[in-house]
C-alpha cells in the first residue's frame, strides 16, 4: 500500500497530539508502518500546531510536503485555510466550524477571513465542515472536539468500529473514557 498521509491542524491546546497518537495507535494495530510528528509550532501560546501521521507498507519520514495530505483534520477553520496547499488534488479537509481570533485579529491589525469552507470549496477542496463544540458539549466536554473531529474521520476509512473503540480504550485517561466514546459516535454519525 502506498503511504497515506493526514495532517492534523489546529490552535495549542486543542488536543491535537491526543489525536495524532490515536490515529498513530490505529494504525499500528491494523499492521501499518506508521510515523507521527512531534506537535509543531506554538502549541503551549494559542498558537497555530500541525502534526503529520503518515502511514503505509514503509514509511520513511514522518514530513509531508506542500501537495501530499490525504485528509487535513482541522480544530478551526482559519487552520484548515492555512494548510490548504499541502492537501492533495482530491483530498479532503475535516473541519470544525469554530473560530479562534488569532493575534492580529484580537489587535485589530486584521478582521477574521469570512466564509472559509465556501472559499475552500471554490478552491477546488472537498470540504466536510461541521459544528464539533456542540457535539462534544453533548458529549460531556467540549474539550472532546478532537474526538468528535476523529468521529468523523472514521467514516472516510474502512476500518472495523470495533477498531477505533480498541485504540481510544488504549489512549484516552479512563476518567474519560466514556465521555469521548460518546464524542466519536457523535461526530461519527453527525
Amino acid at each position: 500500500m502506498e503511504t497515506k498521509n493526514i495532517m492534523i491542524v489546529g490552535v495549542g491546546g486543542q488536543g491535537s497530539l491526543l489525536a495524532s497518537k490515536l490515529l498513530g495507535h490505529l494504525f499500528l494495530t491494523m499492521g501499518y508502518d506508521v510515523k507521527v510528528s512531534e506537535v509543531h509550532g506554538m502549541s503551549q501560546r494559542g498558537g497555530s500546531v500541525v502534526t503529520y501521521v503518515r502511514y503505509g507498507d514503509k514509511v520513511y519520514s514522518p514530513v509531508i510536503d506542500k501537495g501530499e495530505a490525504d485528509m487535513i483534520v482541522s480544530f478551526e477553520l482559519l487552520e484548515a485555510a492555512r494548510w490548504l496547499p499541502f492537501l492533495k488534488t482530491d483530498g479532503v479537509i475535516i473541519t470544525n466550524t469554530q473560530k479562534i481570533d488569532p493575534m492580529p485579529v484580537i489587535t485589530g491589525a486584521a478582521e477574521y477571513p469570512e466564509k472559509l469552507a465556501e472559499k475552500m470549496k471554490a478552491a477546488g477542496a472537498k470540504v466536510d465542515a461541521l459544528d464539533c463544540v456542540s457535539l462534544a458539549a453533548e458529549a460531556g466536554s467540549v474539550k472532546a472536539v478532537n474526538i468528535v473531529l476523529l468521529g468523523r474521520l472514521s467514516n472516510y476509512f474502512d476500518i472495523p468500529l470495533e477498531k477505533w473503540n480498541e485504540s481510544i480504550e488504549a489512549i484516552v485517561p479512563a476518567k474519560f473514557l466514556e465521555m469521548n466514546k460518546k464524542a466519536f459516535e457523535l461526530g461519527r454519525k453527525a
